[in-house]
């Protein structure tokens, strides 16, 4: 695993499709709001459905005119569609299936022993600078006090 991107440092940009295959852009998400990345393992288990439901179930917080959400793994776009359907999550759930791993690579947060990203969490500004960033530990759950000191990074 390379090191996390640090606050200050400028957010690469990328493109990856969601779960409905329409191509999403960092760079056209930040042009009118912040954007909150959450980097999970894989869809379809319990510690990722969990934190994803918490933010459903508060996506106003999540989502608004100021802040949006997008969630990144490796899975494929039509895994991603079955797992958000399924768990009614709203929010763009991006694919970074090929080649694999590497916008989690870019952040920092892919576990190459495992072959998928661990749970990282990353605000970033509308000019791309990281405002927040923090990983959980590879195999281990976010801690529960990163939401709030991220939507608190976001809020600026």
């Amino acid at each position: 695993m390379r090191e996390l991107i640090a606050s200050g440092q400028r957010a690469p940009d990328f493109t990856l499709p969601d779960q409905n295959n329409q191509r999403v852009n960092l760079s056209t998400v930040t042009a009118d709001r912040r954007a909150l990345l959450v980097f999970f393992p894989l869809a379809f288990t319990g510690n990722c459905e969990g934190e994803l439901g918490l933010i459903r179930d508060r996506l106003p917080e999540f989502d608004n005119d100021s802040l949006a959400t997008i969630a990144i793994s490796v899975g494929p776009p039509p895994t991603h569609k079955v797992w958000a359907g399924a768990q009614g999550f709203l929010f763009p759930i991006l694919s970074d299936f090929w080649p694999h791993g590497a916008v989690a690579a870019q952040y920092g947060v892919f576990d190459e022993q495992r072959g998928y990203p661990v749970r990282g969490t990353i605000v970033v500004d509308k000019d791309r600078t990281v405002l927040f960033s923090d990983a959980a530990d590879p195999g281990g759950p976010r801690d529960d006090s990163v939401w709030e000191r991220a939507l608190k990074a976001a809020a600026g």
